[in-house]
């Protein structure tokens, strides 16, 4: 029988932590540095089957069909906010999703102007990530949004709406330009993965409340992908995973969700990737690779994996969507 007192570990006191302001830390990224669509010059880069998740991409919007676009942190970190901010405004993604580490860089660069720190520094002396600024602002965003009935990306949306004088640099808001175009951006995350949750001021039960509804409304789109199109962009644990559970509970209730296009976006070379690979060799456990590329396609469809660096793959995906090299509109 287990004793009473065994089900009470020890734990830490979270609240004890101390912070530090995030005003004049130095940013690997900052609003200065970020690519721009249109005047950037793209890379030489190529890929044999990029073109076909673009046509994919474009048949879709074409009837209507929805285009979701999931990523990783160092999709922001690489300076790209724009391309994506730039391919809703365009009526090309109608869902943003992403880990929690997503949401931190770019409310970072919406009030900082910068993101990024250094971190095998700041890991030494217990600073890394103890920035009193976005851990307040945002958890208290998460907090009040969550007792509104808002999600996670809303929430932060709403806040940085509500609070326009903190966030000078919100034009280049993912979030906040995906509220604004009435597109949901939603992020999932992993309690205790993101420096938020370093905080004093984190409220778990408000965090992963918040995630919760966030997850609920991308299965609602992922629900809607039948002739669609998924794209995972360097998240190889979240993007595939939520995925995979969201396209589980959208048939579970009748969604057919067959037809689809899905393409992951990584620098792992796969090799052929739609061949079977067994539990003993180390590709299986890459979880997009039959998670994003081969199980959502078994009913019907097409998976791909596109392997290349996001400052060449995004660039390159971007002008085929927009017809020419600069990223120029059509007839422009």
């Amino acid at each position: 029988m287990i004793q009473r007192e065994n089900l009470y570990p020890k734990k830490a006191d979270l609240t004890k932590s101390k912070t530090f302001s995030a005003r004049g830390r130095k940013n690997l990224v900052t609003i200065d540095n970020l690519a721009v669509p249109g005047r950037d010059p793209l890379s030489d880069w190529d890929h044999p089957e990029i073109q076909a998740v673009a046509d994919s991409i474009r048949e879709a919007r074409s009837h209507q069909r929805p285009v979701i676009w999931f990523m990783g942190a160092h999709v922001i970190k690489c300076g790209l906010s724009r391309y994506i901010i730039e391919l809703m405004r365009r009526g090309i993604i109608t869902h943003v999703g992403g880990n929690g580490a997503v949401s931190i860089h770019d409310f970072e660069l919406a009030y900082l102007g910068g993101t990024s720190e250094y971190v095998p520094r700041a890991i030494e002396d217990g600073s890394f990530g103890m920035w009193e600024e976005t851990g307040a602002f945002m958890n208290e965003a998460i907090k009040e949004g969550f007792a509104q009935g808002m999600g996670y990306g809303a929430s932060l949306a709403w806040y940085m709406d509500k609070h326009p004088e903190q966030f000078p640099y919100r034009d280049d808001s993912v979030i906040y330009q995906a509220y604004s175009l009435g597109i949901p951006a939603t992020f999932h995350i992993g309690i205790g993965s993101d420096i938020i949750h370093q905080h004093p001021a984190a409220d778990f039960a408000a965090l992963g409340g918040a995630s919760g509804i966030d997850f609920a409304i991308f299965t609602h789109s992922v629900s809607q992908l039948e002739g669609g199109v998924y794209l995972n962009f360097g998240s190889a644990v979240t993007g595939a995973e939520v995925f995979l559970k969201a396209l589980a509970i959208s048939r579970n209730q009748g969604y057919q969700v067959k037809g689809l296009t899905t393409a992951n976006f990584d620098i792992i070379p796969l090799g052929d990737y739609r061949s079977d690979v067994g539990q003993d060799h180390f590709h299986y456990y890459y979880r997009p690779r039959k998670n994003v590329v081969n199980r959502p396609t078994s009913l019907g469809g097409r998976g791909y994996y596109i392997m290349g660096n996001h400052l060449d793959t995004i660039p390159k995906l971007y002008s085929l969507l927009t017809g020419g090299p600069q990223g120029k509109r059509e007839g422009e």
